[in-house]
């Protein structure tokens, strides 16, 4: 199992039966697919529609039919489709009770970077500001190092901020982390994973709380 396999098998034990989940664009999509099949779950995307299914095989792609990233997507049995205004209504009047984003940096007191990298063009800040605010509890998914081995899980984030303080629960390819009144803290390890390993691997001042 790859890391990216690892992180959205433990992030799919965060969903409930008879929540209402938004799903971040890039690797928190693949969640859709790994929620159980008696659980019944609505999928909230901020680009109007409540109620997304599995990705489409090549037979059912609609390409009208797509999630907040632009991939094409189905929706279950009961979906309702809305604007955009409605849809953020929906997520600023706390009826999103689990909102699952990607992240580029997650610092120790639970600030949240994912929405730009200075220089490089973005097509807009998408929902992330509105979801990190709105969403009653938010838990950030994310490898724990980037491509050139340095930790994303930082002391302080020095990509602009998506909100401070905003994260509930941060999982990587390597642990969890709370992060609570007291401080950041680890606690659960991924299979293989030590302590010392998360340690190294990690900028952030956190307790070991297993």
């Amino acid at each position: 199992m790859n890391s990216r396999d690892k992180i959205v098998a433990r992030a799919v034990k965060e969903i409930q039966d008879g929540m209402n989940v938004n799903l971040g664009i890039g690797m928190p999509t693949l969640v859709a697919n790994a929620i159980p099949a008696q659980y019944d779950v609505m999928l909230q995307s901020e680009n109007g529609l409540l109620g997304i299914g599995p990705y489409p095989t090549e037979r059912e792609v609609d390409p009208d039919l797509i999630n907040a990233g632009k991939e094409t997507v189905t929706a279950v049995k009961g979906a309702s489709f809305f604007d955009n205004a409605e849809s953020f209504a929906m997520i600023r009047g706390g009826h999103i009770d689990l909102a699952i984003l990607g992240g580029m940096e997650v610092s120790q007191t639970g600030d949240l970077a994912n929405w730009m990298i200075p220089g490089k063009m973005v097509k807009g800040m998408g929902g992330a500001m509105d979801l990190v605010n709105g969403a009653k509890r938010v838990i950030v998914i994310m490898e724990h190092v980037n491509k050139h081995g340095e930790s994303k899980v930082k002391k302080r984030c020095e990509l602009p901020l998506t909100g401070q303080g905003v994260v509930s629960r941060l999982i990587t390819d390597l642990a969890v982390f709370d992060f609570t009144d007291e401080g950041m803290k680890l606690v659960e390890l991924l299979d293989g994973v030590t302590v010392e390993e998360v340690q190294r691997q990690t900028e952030a001042e956190f307790i070991v709380a297993l």
